[in-house]
């Protein structure tokens, strides 16, 4: 269990530094991309926290 959700965060964190990097390379919704890649790398920061901490 430890290795899949260590995978999902893995990938969710990589996700939300790729929608950083895509949000000054789009022409709308920029707003919206980088606020969206703060929410995964938020969310693959709480996975560790909340469901492997024992």
């Amino acid at each position: 269990m430890h290795i899949v959700a260590f995978i999902a965060a893995f990938a969710i964190f990589v996700l939300g530094l790729w929608l950083f990097g895509l949000a000054f390379s789009v022409t709308s919704l920029m707003g919206l991309t980088f606020v969206a890649g703060i929410l995964c790398v938020s969310l693959s920061m709480a996975i560790p926290f909340h469901l492997l901490r024992d």
